[in-house]
């Protein structure tokens, strides 16, 4: 195992992970080497954190 990216080759699904504590929890993981798929929605008032609709 990797010790400097202890997620290596670990795969998270995080949901919600367009803004709050679901982003944190994506960003934590991709950081500490997980390939991160995530979920979440737009909103009518426009483009998320990420810049995304």
């Amino acid at each position: 195992m990797n010790t400097t990216d202890p997620l290596s080759g670990k795969i998270a699904v995080v949901a919600g992970a367009t803004r709050g504590a679901g982003r944190g929890i994506a960003v934590e993981l991709g950081a500490l080497g997980a390939t991160v798929i995530c979920t979440g929605r737009s909103t009518r008032a426009g483009l998320s954190e990420l810049g995304q609709t």
